[in-house]
């Protein structure tokens, strides 16, 4: 599942549901929203109709005063309730920050801020959620700082785990070109003087919920001892309204070909791939390395497959007849699977096996003996992971050139097929 749900104009409007809890929930989904400002939404659009589709009950605006002036609101409508909660009370330009200024520190020291100073609108906030019968969308101007320390909070209460709230927030990256070029068609094309303006690098919620525990001991201790609420009544109503059990039956996978016109959903599904490793500390792939002309010259040069639930694209895996940067010369004898990837919180339990499988038969009809792949060195975890696959360990290439200029060294394993 792909978070972002499509606007005309709006970047950064998602769905926080499929998310799961420690103890064996999820988040229902369609039930809770994270949005960049519904300002730029306009009745009679097919954006209008599509945010009324999702049959929103209450709005959450964010923002400040002064924002909601200059760029307005979201249209009224009897079908949902608007609430203004102005979060933040010391506003600062990150536009206008210095190339020099580290976005981790600097930003997870204004949500502290936050944390501090707008404990009576965090309060309300988080009670309109516990509340909600209906769906609520929660949202700021760019939907990544003040809707992300919103979200974490609420995640967080529901017992989501930290690596999955880091993802949430590193999420608005797949937003950011949009951001930027929004920003930039207001300001007469200029850039902004921030390299990082709109970026949202994992260790800014790393350091924020760090520094928020050092202070008051858990999320619960916050909500307790800052915004004067019963942390659980406030946790068991959030996860009343908001958490299903994680279902017991799931849909069967299909399968089909990619084509080029796949290549923007390729991409999109990889660098949703790397958030998730960067938020668990997996530093295997980086968002933005491979671009739609990568996986349409994979797709000329071999193979590429997508893996569906229920129509909706759950993984995807790439199939090469040779690897010389890997494994050198080598005869015809194997094919080559590279970038396995699932959606983490929505693919069905066995997506990532059930792939390699269909990639190992690929392979065997293509008449050749061996299925052989490559994983980081430093990455022991995926190592396990294709060994429990009945994959066996060959060898090291301590200095693979995948095509970034920076060699690095990958373990490679091998399966016999036939």
């Amino acid at each position: 599942m792909d978070r972002h749900i499509p606007f005309d104009r709006l970047h950064n409007f998602r769905d926080l549901g499929g998310y799961r809890t420690r103890d064996g929930h999820r988040v229902r989904p369609g039930r809770l929203f994270r949005a960049d400002s519904l300002g730029k939404l306009t009745e009679d659009t097919d954006d209008w109709a599509r945010f009324l589709s999702l049959g929103v009950g209450t709005v959450i605006d964010l923002r400040h005063p002064w924002e909601i002036e200059g760029r307005g609101r979201v249209p009224a409508d009897a079908s949902f309730a608007y609430h203004h909660l102005s979060i933040e009370h010391r506003p600062y330009d990150q536009a206008a920050l210095t190339p020099d200024v580290d976005p981790g520190p600097y930003l997870s020291d204004r949500f502290m801020e936050v944390a501090q100073d707008g404990t009576k609108e965090i309060a309300a906030a988080l009670r309109l959620v516990a509340e909600a019968e209906a769906p609520l969308v929660f949202h700021c101007a760019s939907g990544k700082d003040r809707t992300g320390e919103l979200a974490a909070l609420i995640l967080a209460l529901l017992d989501v785990p930290d690596e999955t709230i880091i993802e949430d927030f590193s999420l608005t990256e797949l937003a950011t070109p949009a951001l930027l070029a929004e920003w930039r068609a207001r300001h007469e094309g200029r850039s902004p003087a921030w390299p990082a303006f709109a970026r949202a690098p994992e260790s800014v919620m790393r350091l924020f919920l760090r520094a928020l525990r050092g202070r008051y001991g858990s999320v619960e201790g916050y909500v307790t001892a800052a915004l004067g609420l019963n942390a659980t009544a406030l946790s068991t109503a959030l996860r009343d309204r908001l958490l299903e059990p994680v279902p017991a039956t799931w849909p069967p996978l299909t399968h089909r070909r990619a084509t080029t016109r796949d290549a923007a959903l390729l991409v999109r599904l990889r660098d949703s791939a790397a958030l998730w490793q960067l938020a668990r500390g997996i530093r295997q792939w980086q968002p933005g390395e491979k671009d739609e002309t990568h996986f349409r010259d994979r797709m000329r040069d071999g193979e590429v497959w997508l893996a569906y639930a229920n129509g909706t694209p759950v993984g995807a895996w790439e199939l090469w007849w040779d690897d010389p940067a890997a494994w050198g010369p080598r005869p015809p004898d194997a094919g080559y699977i590279h970038r396995l990837m699932t959606t983490a919180h929505t693919a069905p339990p066995g997506t990532g096996r059930e792939m390699l499988a269909r990639a190992e038969s690929r392979i065997a009809a293509a008449g050749r003996r061996y299925a052989r792949l490559d994983c980081l060195s430093s990455n022991p975890r995926l190592r396990d992971y294709y060994e429990s696959a009945g994959y066996r360990v060959t060898g090291e290439q301590r200095a693979k050139d995948g095509g970034s200029g920076s060699p690095y060294a990958v373990t490679l394993l091998e399966k016999r097929l036939v």
